[in-house]
């Protein structure tokens, strides 16, 4: 992803004017949008298609592949927007994150094949199949399999909140090559592949809605001897949890900058109100009851957007990131919930209408205390490969 992805630099009057652009695309999707799509549960293709005719999805494609070739930095700006602004990214997140197996694995023959497609909006790669009920965040346990047999692979298992799953073309799948007792190394025996969801729902591939507290198209997947050509396997067979943990750094930078987008949209939300709102005669905002808890919101957002693009920069660099990736998005997505309860608490009775957004927003936000990663994990983390204690699993 960085090598190929990032063709030119990007300055900060450049990324002011990709702002701007984002604000401008997401005034034409207010609340009253998103909430018809949340009260029936629905996908917001419109929106969709807005961002990707926009060429906002195709930021991380390399211009000679029909994207713009910029780098993560740009990419977190367009997602943070979209957040403040009050819509959801959602639904198009993924097509970002799932950039780097394809542009830094692939070969070149996949890259010609799909990526014009994708930065055009032929073909829609939304859908990441990497965990399993069992399983959970211990990927090195998946079960699913894909055994090779002659020119391609037949793959058999369950995934689960596989998000997008009915709304894309594509899936970036992570399954077995190898069976479980016989690796020898850890970290081998999984392999990657981009699977035709459109052929594969035809023989052996059924999605099951998952419906959860927010409006976000959450699946299970079930495969049955799904057929998957040999040129569809991304890099070398065994190292695709090598090649999965390699976009997780991006995947969560990603994340933490729509946590930091949330944040705004909170504080912003409850700053003007606290100052409109009148109670015994004067303005709300007026009491430190109600400024103190949106003050400090907007000092933990603040704190967190710095370490949040910290690892932007680096990852843009070719630089280590993982240790600012993770607690960046650990911090963005704690300031986007105190963001949240400062607003609610603000509002009061009001913030439970789901005319003024807030309920909406409140359920979205808080997913990421635990997606991609949960809190805990990024503690173990910062324990075990920052600070040098022990490992605890």
């Amino acid at each position: 992803m960085r090598n190929e992805a990032i063709n030119k630099k990007v300055s900060q009057e450049e990324l002011s004017a990709i702002r701007d652009s984002v604000q401008s695309l997401c005034k034409e999707f207010p609340g009253e949008y998103w909430r018809k799509l949340d009260d029936k549960r629905e996908y917001p293709t419109s929106f969709v298609n807005a961002m990707t005719e926009s060429g906002f999805l195709a930021v991380l494609i390399p211009e000679k592949y029909g994207g713009a070739g910029l780098g993560l930095e740009a990419a977190c700006v367009i997602l943070e927007e979209i957040h403040k602004n009050g819509c959801n990214a959602g639904a198009c997140h993924a097509q970002m994150y799932t950039m780097g197996t394809i542009l830094k694995h692939g070969s070149d023959e996949q890259k010609k094949r799909w990526l014009p497609k994708i930065a055009s909006g032929e073909i829609r790669l939304q859908a990441f199949g990497v965990t399993e009920p069992t399983s959970g965040t211990d990927t090195l346990s998946l079960k699913t399999m894909a055994t090779r047999k002659n020119k391609e692979y037949l793959i058999s298992g369950q995934k689960i909140w596989t998000s997008r799953a009915e709304h894309s073309d594509y899936m970036v799948l992570l399954a077995r090559t190898t069976p479980i007792d016989k690796v020898q190394q850890k970290g081998k025996g999984l392999s990657v592949f981009m699977v035709d969801m459109r052929e594969a729902l035809k023989k052996g591939m059924t999605i099951r809605p998952i419906k959860t507290m927010m409006n976000h198209s959450s699946t299970e997947v079930f495969m049955d001897n799904v057929k998957v050509p040999e040129e569809n396997l991304i890099g070398e067979e065994g190292n695709g949890f090598k090649y999965i943990l390699d976009g997780m750094n991006a995947e969560r930078t990603l994340i933490a900058s729509e946590c930091i987008g949330d944040a705004q949209w909170f504080i912003n939300k409850a700053t003007n109100y606290a100052k409109e709102r009148e109670v015994f005669g004067s303005a709300i905002g007026k009491n430190q009851g109600v400024q103190f808890p949106i003050a400090k919101a907007y000092a933990s957002y603040k704190a967190a957007d710095l370490i949040v693009k910290q690892a932007a920069i680096k990852f843009d660099n070719n630089d280590k990131c993982a240790e600012e990736a993770n607690i960046g998005k650990m911090l963005a997505a704690e300031s986007a919930w105190q963001a949240a309860e400062a607003c609610v608490q603000t509002y009061g009775g009001f913030a439970f209408a789901e005319e003024y957004d807030i309920e909406r927003k409140f359920r979205e936000t808080r997913l990421y205390q635990v997606a991609p990663i949960s809190t805990n994990l990024i503690l173990a983390y910062i324990s075990q490969n920052v600070l040098g204690l022990p490992k605890s699993y």
